[in-house]
């Protein structure tokens, strides 16, 4: 038995965050019961068709559920969500600002018609102030909370490659989730709570405030090197580029024993502290390519390792795909879809001898039959 079976899901969402969330609660064995808009359901299902003709965000956020299509601005798909939410465990929604009060699901209507039920509602900006109504998308997100000011090139600002203001929407209301489950096995209540994507991303930009703010110190653009400490990031040898990562003074003496075979450098008072070394990380990286100019990367990884220095290579996303340590660990499982199979990695929550539920895609209104018979109710 996984952790949350039993507990039966009834969310309203599209897009990232709250599929992301409801995601992992499936994984974890919960029913999760997707309300879908009849005509093409959930907009993410047309980004692309790159998994097996299913949208690449789909296929990832939405295996293991069932799919109901409902206009829940009909009198009979209002009926079909009270009867839905009065069997729910935890109701999630991540609609327009105000788009589930007006369909009669406010998280305040229906606690009060069920003390049991958990809501959760995601939103761009928090269920108030003065940018409560405002439409929020991730790259506008990062936008509002200073990450495009610390992310790219001293030229030129970048985004995450990732929906990362999303995915921490995501995380934090999956996390909320299992806290307000986990509180109602001791108080016997519901309850509901809200997560605002600018909140959880501007947790996640904590440390560049306190850098910037507290300390006073302009947080630079740095590309793929770290932006405090030094050295770290990308380094060419004689085929390629190597990541370097240091963490205190202990390691950047053993890189210069071990790796550059350049004891003296130690001793350099340009590089004597992490400070100093950011300051004069333009002299540092000439002196780390010019020790490494004559190594190919395998080789400079070797010396990394047996040095007990932190490396990597950078890798593509097919790379990745095939990496050994994914595959030795046997990580990855196929999953079914309407247009075939796709793989999927299992959860990163380890748990020995469970495995995570990971079921099938679904169909927009795949199971829509299925669950009004289970209610009693015809079609609409």
């Amino acid at each position: 038995m996984l952790a949350l079976s039993g507990i039966t899901v009834v969310t309203l969402e599209q897009a990232v965050a709250a599929p992301f969330a409801t995601r992992q609660l499936g994984d974890l064995g919960a029913r999760v019961i997707k309300v879908e808009r009849p005509g093409g359901g959930d907009f993410a299902r047309g980004y692309d068709t790159a998994a097996a003709g299913q949208s690449s965000y789909f296929a990832w956020l939405n295996r293991g559920k069932e799919s109901i299509e409902l206009d829940v601005k009909s009198e009979h798909g209002r009926r079909v969500m009270r009867e839905l939410v009065a069997r729910a465990d935890v109701f999630v929604q991540n609609l327009a600002p105000g788009a589930a009060e007006r369909a009669g699901c406010g998280a305040a209507e229906l606690t009060d018609r069920h003390p049991r039920l958990i809501c959760c509602s995601i939103s761009g900006y928090g269920l108030d102030g003065p940018y409560a109504s405002k439409k929020a998308y991730d790259l506008l997100v990062q936008c509002e909370a200073g990450m495009l000011s610390v992310t790219g090139t001293p030229e030129q600002p970048s985004k995450a490659g990732i929906s990362v203001a999303d995915i921490a929407a995501g995380m934090y209301a999956f996390s909320g989730v299992l806290t307000a489950l986990f509180e109602r096995e001791r108080s016997g209540h519901g309850s509901s709570f809200d997560v605002a994507m600018l909140d959880a991303l501007g947790e996640w930009m904590s440390q560049p405030y306190y850098y910037h703010v507290l300390g006073g110190h302009p947080v630079r653009r740095t590309g793929a090197r770290h932006a405090s400490i030094s050295p770290y990031g990308p380094y060419s040898a004689a085929d390629g580029q190597v990541f370097i990562g240091l963490q205190n003074d202990r390691e950047w003496a053993v890189l210069c024993e071990q790796v550059l075979r350049r004891p003296d450098l130690i001793a350099d008072a340009r590089f004597a502290t992490n400070p100093d070394r950011l300051e004069h990380d333009a002299d540092l990286t000439l002196l780390i390519e010019e020790a490494l100019a004559a190594l190919r990367c395998d080789d400079v990884t070797a010396l990394l390792d047996e040095a007990g220095i932190a490396s990597a290579r950078m890798r593509t996303p097919a790379e990745f795909a095939t990496h050994p340590q994914l595959a030795a660990r046997d990580r990855w499982r196929d999953v079914d879809c309407p247009g075939g199979r796709v793989r999927a990695l299992l959860p990163p929550v380890t748990v020995p001898g469970r495995e995570a539920a990971m079921g099938a895609i679904p169909a927009a209104g795949e199971h829509t039959a299925s669950i009004l018979a289970e209610l009693g109710l015809a079609p609409g």
